[in-house]
């Protein structure tokens, strides 16, 4: 959510719906027409979109390890990994893009049973894949379901890898990772590598969200990854360098009561320093003081942001002629005590997903000061509960 995604269900820190459950059971049913049912385990599915108990939750800080924790954690109910990035070709066109991935674990671990099936599995995965062409003024965007098991999809820890069936990320060697999706004529194939260590986002990796106990995530992000490769779109091949960002959570959670949404933003400056912020919106038009934020200097050293700490204004805004949703279309972000000012400005205005919930997504062009110099740079955008409420979706 703290990158609020519908995690990024639209989950940035918050993601886990009731909208993801009632898919969940879409995918299992619509499964089951073609491979021999398990009726206990599709019960239990039903089932599990109430309890939390017996997944491990989140409700202090841990330590987090690395590359270790950069693979899944099977027994927390939800988890997800973003990235995100701008890229630009050797002509000079500028490309935005995302490529999530979601788990969702329907039993609990002491739940769970050896069944022989190959196609058994007690793990859903989602995922989306997005592309801005800015020079286009096109906008595609794609949503895919499969289950955890038969090689359709999944995580590994050693090496690090997620997939599901042709999108994936995988390490490489330490530090280096593999990044390719293709849908529709689009194949995006990229090498990220880690230009700074992973920034443990709030309390050491602890990302704390409303006051009820285990309402939180373990949460970090790698937000500078170097980013080159190629891109074929509808016949043409463009050369790309450019920088991505990623988030990793993973929680046994929901939204408080009144929480109806989260605008999370991610920026990568030139000058080597970034900004990662979200806000958490309430029902009465108030900023939830759960809303944090974190500001990385080019020498890696992280600064822990409060909501007291920044303020976002929205300057304009843009209705979706898909969804109906009025969502902010510019914005000016202030943090006084690092003499900070930014404006942001999507390259695009409709990067709105419209897959099984409708939310806005983009690239950003970044323009602003700091102790009076100028800065400029990139990022990207998650706005959800605007096309309507997330309140008793979580």
């Amino acid at each position: 959510m703290a990158k609020m995604k519908i995690h990024h269900v639209l989950f940035t820190d918050l993601f886990v719906s009731r909208y993801l459950i009632y898919l969940l059971i879409l995918l299992v049913l619509l499964l089951s027409a073609c491979q021999p049912a398990n009726t206990d385990v599709q019960s239990r599915l039903i089932a599990s979109s109430a309890p939390l108990s017996g997944f491990q939750r989140a409700d202090k800080p841990m330590p987090l390890t690395f590359p270790a924790d950069h693979g899944p954690h099977p027994d927390f109910q939800t988890e997800w990994w973003y990235y995100t990035g701008n890229l630009e070709s050797t002509t000079g066109r500028h490309f935005g893009y995302q490529l999530t991935f979601f788990r969702r674990a329907l039993l609990p671990a002491a739940d769970r049973q050896i069944r022989e099936s190959g196609w058994a599995t007690d793990q859903i995965y989602m995922a989306h894949f997005t592309l801005t062409d800015v020079e286009g003024k096109e906008f595609s965007n794609f949503e895919r379901f499969a289950r955890g098991s038969a090689g359709l999809a999944g995580a590994l820890s050693d090496p690090f890898t997620v997939w599901l069936e042709a999108w994936q990320v995988s390490e490489i060697e330490p530090g280096l990772y593999q990044l390719v999706a293709s849908q529709d004529g689009i194949r995006l194939d990229l090498t990220l590598t880690e230009a700074k260590a992973p920034v443990l986002q709030g309390d050491r990796g602890y990302s704390q969200k409303g006051p009820e106990p285990g309402n939180a995530s373990y949460y970090y992000s790698l937000t500078r990854l170097l980013s080159e490769g190629s891109l074929e779109l509808s016949g043409e091949s463009f050369q790309l360098r450019g920088s991505s960002w990623m988030d990793h959570e993973f929680s046994t959670l929901a939204l408080s009561e009144g929480q109806v949404g989260w605008d999370w933003f991610s920026i990568q400056l030139d000058e080597g320093s970034e900004l990662m912020v979200y806000q958490i919106r309430r029902d009465d038009g108030s900023i939830d003081t759960f809303s944090k934020g974190s500001w990385i200097a080019p020498d890696g050293v992280v600064t822990q942001l409060e909501r007291k700490d920044f303020r976002i204004e929205v300057n304009d805004s843009w209705r979706s002629p898909h969804s109906g949703g009025i969502y902010p279309s510019q914005w000016a972000i202030s943090i006084p005590q690092l003499d900070l000012n930014l404006s942001l400005e999507p390259f695009l205005p409709d990067q709105e997903l419209n897959v099984s919930y409708s939310y806005w997504e983009g690239a950003v062009r970044v323009n602003g000061k700091q102790a009076g110099q100028p800065l400029s740079g990139h990022g990207y955008v998650e706005m959800t509960g605007y096309a309507g409420s997330m309140e008793g979706q979580f």
